[in-house]
């Protein structure tokens, strides 16, 4: 007689609420609320291997409810997954083990994506969903044919970006995407109806989307309805009215099983009522057997896909674009190839065009997009065309004017692999985005972000839409690369590392306005993040460092300097990272200690102080920016050579 499922989803309630109760930390109730759900989702609908948790063609499942994050840690344990082991179950939330208090894609094969910010596991599978659509319209159903399934709280469908994401699948027609909704009505405040009225199937209904529901405690009916939408050619929203913490008989359907512990008193009434008799992380012989068997199931489905994907006439390009290697050196070749066409005067926006119409042509795993900004981003070239839903061979996304759920969605395809994301908006906009860029790097997820119009050189649309503390702010991220070039050489060389790095991502902040060109190729000196620029003439006494637009004038300023007999080097910094990943005596070499050390940027002075010290200048723009044309406002706010020179030699003299 075999296991019955009730079992299965009992194993899962079992082990959720003895780590919570182990760590005295955690969220029991919707694991167990969403346990018979994922059982059937898991045994029956899922394919998944084990043994080769990165296998291309597996359905990829994502815990948009990260809080819940046992429900994932009891499904790969319970399926045979190598990590986590019962002990790293045991030591939920400490630190050390695999099994962090919301899920981590670098912590566990089987994570796909790390969740807990709300809604954002969700729109990262809209990513995900389309990159398995763009690849199977390149390679073909016998080599990529899989599904996206997300198990979605109530937050994840109140958060702003849940209707960016809804929007987006829907105006995409993202079929193979597929959403369970907890839907048990309680948030940590109490009932959902405290702050909700909002009649959420017919929302996705308007958004393209097909509707099912479930009750979520009958294995029958759940079955029935993801059977319905795993057949819809539409994303489909499966509505599964469950009890939150299903099984704890004193705290079951209320906001006490949410974000708390049960207590030692209900975890043993729960056992009671749930006939589980076996001791904390003890799972019997034969359940464990039977969820291993599920888990076992895939092998056989990954090894024909296999023989198939080596019978493929494509399957090396396949696999290549799998691996995700680029070389530096063939990334700078490509974004250099249209080279003798870029003006000698150019702003670092369209000079980024030029760069990506030669890396576009040579690399087809690349896909752009824009937040409705194309013609301002000049993310676009001829190489791409657009990726929609009667065409999903094509490898440019019009996302709308929707900056965070464009974030989210390059996330889900960076990490879904085959395709490396990048995506433009205005740099004041990031704000919009900021949640998912923060997640790009906490993910390690190839993501590039082309941020135009980068300071007060935006000009006449004033302060709402000039940046000042962004390029700092986001300097601030670890493991976000903010490239902030000067002219079309730093512009092509901040391209070809952003994309030869495979574990983070890369964001460009690139000009409005025209720059000149200040250096003629050569080394790939973008990549020590900060170098000399223009040595001292005379005996060299001060440093000016500059990013983006601020170089060229830092430029004019050395010259004054030089014309009275002040050495002056100019450094430019296109990279801060880079450059504190340099070993002390390249970073000695170029910004002595025996001299005085000047930033010149257009936004925050905030942070340049770790490179001037204290004794230096920094001179930047500390308040918001102001409507005008953009010549005129850099005067105004002191941003020219001769201000500059003049507060250097003030500076020397005092």
């Amino acid at each position: 007689m075999g296991v019955a499922d009730t079992d299965l989803a009992n194993a899962i309630r079992a082990l959720s609420m003895d780590a919570v109760e182990a760590a005295n930390s955690g969220h029991p109730g919707m694991p167990m609320g969403m346990a018979d759900v994922a059982t059937v989702l898991f045994t029956r609908y899922l394919k998944f291997d084990p043994t080769e948790p990165k296998w291309p063609d597996r359905d990829r499942f994502v815990l948009s409810a990260g809080h819940g994050s046992m429900l994932i840690y009891a499904l790969l344990h319970l399926t045979g997954y190598a990590a986590p082991t019962i002990d790293d179950v045991r030591n939920f939330r400490q630190i050390g083990s695999p099994c962090a208090g919301h899920p981590e894609n670098f912590e566990l094969p089987g994570v796909e994506c790390t969740t807990g910010p709300l809604g954002q596991g969700l729109a990262m599978a809209v990513g995900m969903a389309a990159a398995e659509r763009h690849l199977n319209a390149v390679f073909g159903d016998t080599v990529v044919d899989h599904r996206t399934w997300v198990i979605a709280g109530d937050g994840c469908l109140m958060e702003g970006i849940n209707h960016e994401a809804v929007g987006l699948a829907g105006t995409l027609g993202l079929g193979r995407l597929n959403v369970l909704w907890d839907d048990n009505r309680i948030t940590i405040d109490g009932a959902v109806a405290l702050s909700s009225s909002e009649d959420i199937p017919v929302r996705y209904r308007a958004s393209g989307w097909h509707v099912a529901e479930c009750d979520g405690h009958d294995f029958a009916d759940i079955d029935r309805a993801l059977a319905e939408a795993a057949a819809d050619p539409r994303p489909s929203l499966v509505q599964c009215r469950t009890i939150i913490g299903k099984g704890a008989p004193n705290k079951q359907g209320t906001s006490k099983t949410h974000g708390s512990p049960l207590g030692k008193d209900e975890v043993a009434a729960a056992r009671a009522a749930l006939g589980w008799t076996h001791a904390p992380f003890e799972i019997p012989g034969d359940i464990a057997a039977a969820w291993r068997r599920y888990g076992e199931r895939g092998a056989e489905t990954r090894a024909a896909w296999e023989s198939r994907l080596a019978a493929h006439v494509d399957g090396a390009e396949f696999s290549r674009r799998m691996a995700g290697d680029v070389e530096l050196e063939d990334a700078t070749g490509w974004a250099f190839a249209t080279w003798d066409e870029v003006p000698t005067s150019v702003a670092t926006r369209k000079a980024s065009e030029f760069a990506l119409t030669g890396l576009t042509a040579a690399m087809p795993e690349l896909i752009g997009g824009s937040a409705d900004l194309t013609g301002s981003n000049f993310t676009k070239t001829d190489s791409l065309k657009t990726f929609s839903a009667s065409d999903y061979a094509g490898r440019y996304i019009n996302y709308g004017i929707r900056e965070f759920g464009m974030a989210a969605a390059m996330n889900g395809m960076a990490l879904h692999g085959g395709v490396i994301p990048f995506g433009g908006t205005f740099l004041v906009f990031s704000d919009y985005a900021r949640p998912a860029i923060r997640l790009s790097a906490l993910q390690r997820a190839r993501v590039v972000y082309v941020m135009t119009h980068d300071s007060i050189g935006v000009g006449e649309d004033g302060p709402t839409h000039q940046p000042i503390e962004h390029v700092m702010s986001l300097r601030m991220i670890p493991g976000l690369d903010v490239y902030r070039p000067c002219d079309a050489v730093e512009t092509a060389e901040c391209w070809a590392l952003a994309l030869a790095r495979k574990d983070g991502p890369g964001l460009l902040a690139l000009s409005r306005q025209n720059l000149p060109l200040l250096r003629e190729g050569g080394d790939m000196l973008s990549a020590r993040g900060a170098y000399r620029l223009r040595a001292a003439t005379a005996d060299r006494r001060v440093v000016l460092i500059a990013t983006g637009s601020e170089v060229a004038i830092a430029v004019e300023a050395a010259d004054r300097l030089e014309g009275q007999g002040i050495g002056a080097d100019v450094v430019s910094m296109p990279c801060w990272s880079r450059f504190d990943a340099q070993d002390a005596g390249y970073r000695a070499d170029v910004l002595p200690a025996d001299t005085l050390k000047v930033s010149v940027e257009a936004g925050t002075t905030l942070g340049w102080e770790r490179y001037t010290g204290d004794g230096g200048l920094r001179i930047g723009i500390d308040g918001f920016g102001a409507s005008g044309p953009s010549g005129a406002l850099y005067t105004h706010f002191g941003l020219t050579a001769e201000a500059i020179a003049d507060k250097i030699i003030a500076k020397l003299q005092s």
